[in-house]
């Protein structure tokens, strides 16, 4: 699997950590192990201090490991990387304060009339990312049960997100995590991120392979599927741990 993979992306939620938690120890260690050997990119829908709080702080990599970490939030319309001391904002391609006020107003008022718009939350329902308008229906710090339990089938969501996208045919709007919808320019998505990722490194998206909770047909990593890249799909953390631990024993045996 890796015999010519040069960079090794992974999805945020549900694939290193559960939705809106810290990485676990193990996956945290694994991860760490992987980047002596290759570059990491991290990809989500999510901003930066998602990153942070969920995986910077619980990874035990030195400077030299952190050089090959790629840190792309919001689907990769932010691009981050470690200069030694902190990290560097390559770039940042944010929405206009027009987009942004349009995305605010038509996602509220269509969640309102969709009966959507809950009274009892953890934390903002709306945020406002730069790059990225997010709705979460029972706020950024919900637990990941209330989450679940909100829209077993997706319909809630699909319905949402179908109803703002009518209003904002200018801007891409799409299914996020469990209980949100993204809004960002349009042809943001993860392909996109990838895409930038691969101009950034020179690294060719067929010596890539992309690791993801959602690649089926309608999953938010599912834009990578389409791209054509090399693709491994997980159903959470500790599957994603098994694979990255076997990819650093194979790798210390190519060594050996």
């Amino acid at each position: 699997m890796t015999d010519h993979v040069r960079l090794i992306a992974f999805d945020l939620d549900d694939t290193l950590a559960p939705s809106k938690s810290p990485m676990p120890a193990r996956m945290a260690a694994a991860l760490a192990a992987l980047l002596d050997s290759v570059p990491v990119c991290i990809i989500s829908g999510g901003h930066f201090g998602q990153f942070r709080d969920q995986v910077l702080t619980h990874l035990p990599a030195n400077v030299e490991q952190l050089s090959r970490l790629h840190l792309m939030p919001t689907c990769g319309t932010r691009y981050l990387v470690h200069d030694g001391n902190d990290w560097e904002q390559v770039y940042a391609h944010d929405l206009t304060d027009a987009e942004r006020d349009s995305a605010r107003s038509a996602v509220e008022s269509e969640a309102r009339r969709l009966g959507l718009w809950e009274q009892e939350t953890w934390g903002e329902i709306l945020e406002d990312r730069g790059s990225q308008i997010t709705f979460s229906a029972l706020g950024q710090q919900a637990p990941l049960a209330a989450k679940k339990a909100w829209d077993p089938t997706g319909e809630k969501k699909a319905a949402l997100r179908d109803a703002v996208a009518a209003r904002l045919p200018d801007l891409e709007v799409r299914s996020g995590g469990s209980t949100s919808v993204d809004i960002t320019r349009a042809g943001v998505d993860k392909a996109y991120g990838m895409t930038r990722l691969s101009e950034q490194t020179g690294i060719e998206l067929a010596d890539m392979l992309f690791v993801g909770d959602r690649l089926d047909k309608g999953g938010n990593d599912y834009p990578v599927v389409r791209l054509g890249m090399p693709t491994h799909a997980v159903e959470d953390w500790q599957e994603t741990a098994d694979l990255v631990e076997r990819i650093v024993a194979s790798l210390a045996v190519a060594r050996a």
